[in-house]
């Protein structure tokens, strides 16, 4: 995490600052904390201010005092007397400037007597005031029901007594306290360095003797006279009382890292934080929420962030949000903060502006909620396994420590129905930890015994006593760099494995750099499709969501920007050095892009490391000294801090070779590639922009000023959230565009022309997620977890009011000659179809719901301007500063969404498989001969690729149905037919039209034939293959045009469109092209993965697919017989196996292979003669020709026929069959689906028991 620190800065620490009372300005009560004043006031918090800092500016890194003041004490001054405790609090906290780079601080909170009278008589005034008050509402009759929400209440109810005991202060009996702060703000790091050096001050004041020196030459040896450490050293230097130590790590090392990560195992167990770093990876809103002390939420955030190495965080990072900045939590952008709870409110009075998209970290209590449908981390149940052993070898349970909450612990906050919903978050006695670790003793025995053979640190810990005679920190330090060192080794390592292979599809631009960085936006940095394409299944829904991120992105533009490694970031120059690594182990053993889980090797080397630098000290500092100060100066009153002479701390030592910029001579050769990498200075200004620019690409605002915020920064904050928003929305339909179009682009031939899967999940849950962001920004009242559908629900009330009658829903215009008129738009008709899904129960689910299906039919712009365009509504549910009330912003926003109608998704249909649809049936008897004296009863039989209905009669007045069953998904074929019954059994159908009644989808199903005996091929019944049909209007027809969907656009049908009656003749070639493109549509089909592949029976039985490519080859040249009399394929085949029958019969004797294929040949030609359906000769036809696809024998029975005696007889000498070389490359190009696994569609075999 150390990259990004201030520049040019080589000193130990660049500021020591003093926070508290300032007498001057008495009481000031903090109305930004938002405390009530029902509270007694030694609950209420006061403004505290910076009281003095030393030295008053350093160029390098300018005093911040407004954040210092701020995030030194978070709440405010707070008061105490001597009944209550008065342990000094640690806490660190980070600065992060404009421009992303941090400085950390680190202050000491303790409590000190109060000298001044005015300020013990205003305390004792406010108190008369209080209690007064109190008085009145406890004996005011019936106040007990009308005022339960007041805090005070809640406490002061009980008994007088315990209100005056408690919420008292007399002048005369109590004394009086009041917080300060001492703080170091430093460039780096180095939390356990400064916890000792402020300790050891305190401690200088409030212990009876004086310390050996004045404060102020400990402050100035702090300042001036230690510097940092190099890297790869170590530093020592004197505190007041002791000896303080810290390291750096090399280069080659990971980074600096000096927070106890194993607070944050304790607090919250390997289970949760696993969730938390999975959410952190994402990118999802995370607020930490913690009442004892703010260092547990710094930990947390700290240990997390540096957890995630190579990538860094990208977004919002406040790891402690002072209480005047709550507005921040309304932030739509991701964000990482720590909010302390001031002791009264437990979670559920907590206000977040939006939940659809948050985790939320309550560390006290070990309870940790998640969003929605958050992915598992890849090999999680091993990964966890591996982190714990590293921490049962020091002794922490991966339960975590439930009770280490100093605090008492809130758990009967918690509602019974939050235990449930958290069992299946799996944080409770459930997680799979439990069971998988804990559940059985022999497993602990088991992990004790690889404990030892492993050699971690079961001796370890015996062998650090031996150590202590070397080790220069006590042993918990060495222990914590240890763990930490390991624990993060095996975080680093699962990154090094799962991209080991991520250089290979980094896209390298083509333009110089100038050019890329201003094009970067539209620049595909990464090749997405076939990184995924090699990972493993189960780690898809993780990865695919990952990629899409800021700080994946950021990380390849790093890599883009220093191709060469002289330049390289330090983080990504050791994670390549890691990767390098692993791909010469695994020259040997290819496990690359398996998922066989690796455990961590480099731990021991790690860890020896840091215990070299530990033992062997490389550094020390100049002593503490006495400086140059007047007598008297220096002098200061038992157990109170003093304000220190400035005038000595101003400046450093001329002569001190620290305080000028450059480094001393003899670390400036060794350290000068380092301090390349880290930025301690960049002369070349040019690749400081770029990197600045880098980093703040996709994220317009980084970070919130911390002042004291007047209406107008927070109207320019939230401005500039909503231009974040319109960016990031615009930047995303680009995405899903690309991703589609690219698609579509790619595929010729026929097929889907959609991604589904993995990938457009990912796409359109992350447009949900920003959906739901923009629609909770700016909120008056929340209410319900999803902002978006709480607006949607307000709009269907209101309308519901005003429209008694239905008037108000308008219709498209419907398609000429369309026999079915599209369905009527109407957002709140969408809305009900949601509210009827049972399966669906939160309100988040809801909306995401709502989203795709409005996606699908291509609504999704048009139903959002419709529900912002109530006015009214909008005004009453967001506050004026609200994206949503940003006009030119919105329409912008909706013209963005509106791009989606150029494409097709099915994004609703392919994800509610088994919810209930409504299915619209109608067929259309071809007008030229009216159906109108047709008398059977007609049936039909409609499949999807999900299911199939079943066999629907059709009334014959109507000829139509509409019916409610189990989503069939896309349409594929409809079977129908007729029971032949009464006088005029004979029927023309043109097509058959089947529309989904809730995505409004329509298939047409082309017929064009009869059905009926001794009419066309005597078929009762016939299987349809359609397509979906797109609604075009003649206004849109310009704007957006897909090409429809499973066309190939293929030579064929320029050849066939000559006339569609008489049947046009085509040539040998143009027949073998055919055949050509239909087989080629089949294997295009089987190279997609498998969830992005269309509808096979379209390329066996549609337009164009392999039985009409097969037709044309046996019509070739087929006889033509006596006038009036129709010869189909099916008669030659029938012929043929009579042939072949008696030619077994007769005992012609031929080779073994010959027989095999003949025999197959007729067993196949009786089960479909044979078969109970009444489907005429061409539906045989292609029934054989599909039997033949499946089992791989179509080649066979080609060869068969070609030298059949038959086919002699019924071909003439220039067909096709008879042309023995037309016919060996047919077979060969037929060979090619050996390869193939074809399932055929269970309408295409009904009946046949092969």
């Amino acid at each position: 995490m150390s990259t990004g620190f201030s520049s040019s800065s080589c000193r130990f620490a660049d500021y020591f600052v003093i926070c508290g009372l300032d007498t001057d300005s008495g009481l000031e009560p903090d109305e930004l904390s938002g405390e009530n004043f029902e509270q007694s006031p030694l609950r209420r918090t006061f403004k505290s201010k910076v009281l003095a800092h030393y030295p008053e500016n350093v160029e390098w890194s300018p005093f911040d005092q407004d954040a210092v003041g701020m995030l030194c004490m978070p709440k405010g001054l707070s008061f105490r007397t001597q009944a209550d405790s008065h342990e000094p609090q640690f806490h660190s906290f980070i600065i992060t400037r404009e421009d992303g780079s941090r400085t950390y601080g680190f202050a000491l909170t303790f409590f000190e007597e109060v000298t001044s009278k005015q300020i013990c008589s205003a305390m004792q005034t406010l108190y008369h005031m209080h209690n007064a008050e109190q008085y009145d509402i406890l004996h005011t009759p019936g106040t007990e029901e009308a005022r339960p929400s007041s805090g005070a209440q809640l406490h002061a109810a009980p008994s007088i007594s315990r209100l005056q005991r408690f919420n008292s202060y007399d002048i005369s009996r109590d004394t009086l306290y009041v917080s300060k702060c001492i703080c170091l703000i430093t460039p780096m790091a180095f939390a356990q360095a400064c916890h000792k050096v402020l300790e050891q001050l305190h401690q200088a004041v409030t212990s009876p003797q004086p310390p050996p020196l004045p404060l102020e030459s400990y402050v100035y040896n702090v300042l001036y006279e230690v510097p940092l450490p190099p890297a790869g050293r170590s530093l020592k230097f004197s505190g007041v009382y002791g000896p303080v130590v810290c390291q750096r790590p090399s280069t080659a090392e990971l980074p600096l890292f000096d927070f106890p990560m194993r607070k944050m195992f304790e607090l919250l167990g390997v289970e949760n934080v696993l969730q938390l770093f999975t959410c952190a990876l994402l990118e999802i809103q995370i607020l930490l929420y913690s009442q004892p002390d703010y260092q547990r939420l710094m930990t947390v955030a700290e240990s997390i962030t540096a957890l995630m190495f190579p990538f860094q965080w990208q977004h919002v990072y406040v790891p402690i949000l002072p209480a005047s900045l709550l507005h921040f939590l309304d932030a739509p952008v991701p964000y990482l903060m720590g909010l302390h709870s001031n002791g009264q409110d437990d979670r559920t009075k907590l206000e977040l502006p939006q939940e659809a998209n948050l985790c939320f970290v309550d560390i006290d209590n070990h309870f940790i909620e998640l969003p929605e449908d958050l992915p598992q981390f890849p090999n999680k149940l091993e990964f966890i396994q591996e982190i714990s052993e590293v921490l049962m070898s020091f002794g922490v349970s991966p339960e975590g420590n439930v009770h280490c909450t100093e605090g008492p612990a809130k758990i009967k906050g918690f509602r019974s129905a939050d235990m449930v919903s958290d069992k299946r978050n799996g944080n409770l006695a459930s997680s799979p930890l439990n069971s998988y670790l804990l559940r059985e003793n022999q497993t602990i025995a088991r992990l004790q015994a690889l404990v030892k053979r492993t050699g971690v640190s079961l001796e370890k810990v015996n062998k650090s006593a031996s150590l202590d005679l070397k080790m220069q920190c006590d042993e918990e330090e060495l222990k914590m760099h240890q763990l930490n060192i390991q624990v993060r080794e095996v975080f680093a390592n699962r990154f090094t494995q799962m991209f080991a292979d991520y250089e290979v599809f980094v896209i390298q631009p083509s333009q110089d750099k100038e050019s890329w960085f201003s094009n970067r936006d539209q620049m595909q940095n990464f090749d997405k499709a076939s990184f995924l394409s090699d990972q493993p299944e189960p780690y898809l829904p993780f990865l695919s969501r990952f990629l899409e991120t800021q700080m994946f992105a950021s990380f390849i533009d790093s890599k883009i920007l220093y191709h060469d490694d002289e330049e390289k970031e330090h983080t990504l120059r050791v994670f390549d050095a890691r990767v390098d690594k692993i791909r010469l182990l695994n020259v040997r053993t290819p496990t690359l892009r398996t998922s066989m889980y690796q455990k961590c090797t480099n731990i021991d080397e790690a860890e020896k490391a840091i215990e070299m630098r530990l033992t062997k000290i490389d550094h020390t500092a100049l002593h503490p000294h006495l400086l140059d100060m007047k007598i008297g100066q220096g002098r200061y009153e038992q157990g109170f801090f003093p304000r220190l002479q400035s005038d000595v701390l101003s400046s450093g030592p001329t002569s001190n070779k620290w305080a000028k910029r450059s480094a001393p001579a003899q670390w400036r050769r060794k350290d000068r590639q380092k301090q390349h990498a880290e930025h301690l200075y960049l002369d070349n200004d040019q690749r400081e922009k770029y990197i600045q620019e880098a980093r703040n690409l996709g994220t317009t605002i980084r970070q919130p000023k911390l002042s004291n915020l007047s209406p107008s920064v927070i109207a320019q904050t939230n401005w500039k959230f909503v231009e974040g928003l319109l960016k990031e929305c615009r930047n995303k339909t680009k995405r899903m565009l690309v991703e589609k179009m690219g698609r579509e682009a790619v595929e010729l031939g026929h097929g889907e022309v959609s991604i589904t899967g993995v990938e457009e999940n990912t796409l359109i849950a992350s447009l949900c997620d920003l959906l739901e962001r923009i629609w909770s920004h700016g909120l008056q009242v929340k209410q319900g977890k999803s902002a978006l559908w709480s607006h949607l629900l307000h709009y269907q009330e209101s309308k519901e009011k005003r429209d008694a009658t239905p008037a108000g829903l308008e219709r498209r215009k419907s398609d000429a000659g369309c026999a079915m008129p599209p369905l009527k738009i109407s957002l709140i008709q969408d809305m009900r179809h949601i509210q009827n899904i049972s399966e669906i129960k939160t309100d988040v689910g809801k909306a995401r719901a709502w989203v795709r299906l409005s996606m699908e039919k291509k609504l999704l712009s048009r139903h959002l301007k419709q529900l912002l365009s109530d006015h009214e509504l909008t005004k009453k549910l967001y506050k004026r500063y609200a994206f949503l009330r940003c006009d030119d912003e919105k329409e912008q926003f909706l013209y963005h969404l509106l791009s989606f109608n150029a494409v097709d998704y099915f994004c609703f249909t392919n994800v509610f498989t088994t919810i209930m649809i409504p299915y619209h049936v109608v067929i259309i008897p071809s007008k030229k001969l009216g159906g109108s004296m047709f008398t059977a009863n007609p049936w039909v039989c409609v499949s999807g690729e999900l299911a199939e209905t079943g066999v629907l009669q059709v009334p014959k007045n109507t000829l139509e149905i509409t019916f409610e069953c189990q989503n069939l998904g896309k349409l594929t074929t409809v079977q129908m037919g007729h029971d032949n019954s009464g006088l005029y059994a004979k029927w023309l159908v043109e097509c058959v039209m089947v529309r989904n009644g809730i995505t409004g989808h329509t298939y047409k199903f082309p017929c064009g034939r009869w059905l009926g005996k001794g009419v066309d091929d005597g078929s009762l019944e016939r299987i349809l293959v359609g397509e979906l049909v797109t609604a075009s209007t003649e206004n849109e027809d310009r704007m957006c045009r897909t090409p429809p969907m499973q066309q190939s656009p293929g030579m064929m049908r320029r050849f066939v469109t000559i006339s569609p009656n008489s049947k046009p003749k085509l040539n040998t070639g143009q027949i073998q092209e055919g055949v050509g493109e239909a087989i080629n549509g089949i294997v295009k089909h089987f190279h997609k993965p498998e969830k992005e592949r269309g509808s096979l029976t379209l390329l066996l039985c549609g337009e164009y697919g392999l039985v009409w490519a097969l037709e044309q080859v046996f019509q070739h040249g087929f006889k033509s017989p006596r006038l009036f009399k129709n010869v189909f394929i099916w008669d030659f085949l029938e012929k043929a196996q009579v042939y072949f029958e008696s030619a077994e019969q007769s005992q012609v004797t031929q080779d073994e292979n010959y027989q095999t294929r003949v025999r197959h040949f007729c067993r196949f030609m009786r089960a479909i003669s044979s078969t109970p359906r009444n489907i005429g000769k061409d539906g045989k036809f292609q029934m054989l020709v599909c039997l033949g696809a499946r089992d791989h024998l179509l080649h066979h029975w080609i060869a068969l026929l070609a030298d059949c005696p038959i086919t002699a007889q019924m071909y003439e000498d220039t067909a096709l069959l008879k042309d023995h070389s037309l016919v060996n490359s047919l077979i060969r190009v037929l060979q090619t689906l050996q390869e193939f696994n074809i399932t055929l569609e269970a309408s295409l075999v009904k009946g046949i028991g092969i």
